[in-house]
């Protein structure tokens, strides 16, 4: 099937952090994550809360103030089921991730072509299932780092997940560049991403929008070295514009004020 490629990005990537949570001590699952106001409990519930969303589930109630880190309906609703589920001890919250995403991977595998291309639910409105499973995948492997991470254990994976992530934040360049950043007209960003998914992709701004060109001789307004672990992370808003630019592994050449500009607009997720 054409879309066997994202359930398998899913099968994998659940399965890996069924792998990295397994056996974890309930002061394991306390730790906290890169994620505002959530330790690793709270992100494996996450997952789970929205697989059983999708597939139909109601949106517990809460009652109180949302928590800061809550600013939208979304977050309301990603913080219900994680508010709902924070009783759990660690077996019921490996055997409920266990359970939805399993029932999850079933589903899809049950789906017709015509199925995979229909409009369907998303957090920016409808659209095609296979367009918004993909950001499933993306974010289901970008959760799995933020797990690793806080347990001390960062071991980027270099499976289907990880060329998700990294393909779907290189088509968001030309966007960046020309409208977050507000890069000048003509203005040429050269990206240098090092390590097993390593490329260089190239960017100009063209009446006011972004466009990705082919490589060319030409002086770029800014150039960013960096490897593509800091990329995906500055992208994901794992870590901070500063600590990005100034890590030993980013290497910053050009324009130092668009630099910044850019350095500030890369985190592209809510």
């Amino acid at each position: 099937m054409a879309y066997d490629w994202i359930i398998d990005a899913l099968g994998e990537t659940w399965s890996l952090t069924e792998r990295t949570i397994e056996g974890r001590s309930e002061r394991d699952f306390d730790a906290l994550t890169s994620c505002p106001g959530w330790n690793v409990r709270d992100v494996i519930n996450h997952l789970t809360g929205t697989e059983l969303f999708l597939a139909g589930a109601t949106i517990p109630n809460v009652t109180g103030p949302w928590p800061s880190h809550v600013r939208n309906s979304l977050g309301e609703n990603n913080e219900a089921f994680v508010a709902n589920r924070r009783h759990l001890n660690v077996d019921e919250v490996l055997a409920d991730f266990h359970e939805a995403t399993t029932a999850t991977l079933v589903r899809l595998r049950a789906l017709s072509p015509r199925e995979w291309e229909s409009d369907s639910w998303s957090p920016e409105g409808p659209r095609p299932l296979h367009q918004f499973q993909e950001t499933r995948a993306l974010d289901s492997w970008i959760h799995l780092q933020d797990i690793r991470d806080a347990l001390l254990e960062p071991a980027d994976d270099h499976g289907l997940g990880e060329e998700i992530v990294i393909n779907r934040f290189e088509a968001a360049l030309p966007y960046v560049w020309a409208k977050r950043a507000a890069a000048p007209e003509g203005a040429l960003l050269r990206v240098n991403l090092m390590g097993r998914l390593g490329r260089s992709v190239q960017v100009v701004v063209r009446d006011g929008r972004g466009a990705a060109v082919p490589s060319t001789d030409e002086m770029p307004t800014v150039e960013l070295t960096t490897v593509v672990a800091l990329f995906w992370r500055r992208m994901a808003g794992r870590i901070n514009a500063e600590a990005f630019l100034k890590a030993s592994a980013t290497d910053v050449r050009g324009d130092r004020e668009v630099a910044q500009r850019l350095g500030d607009a890369l985190n592209v997720m809510p």
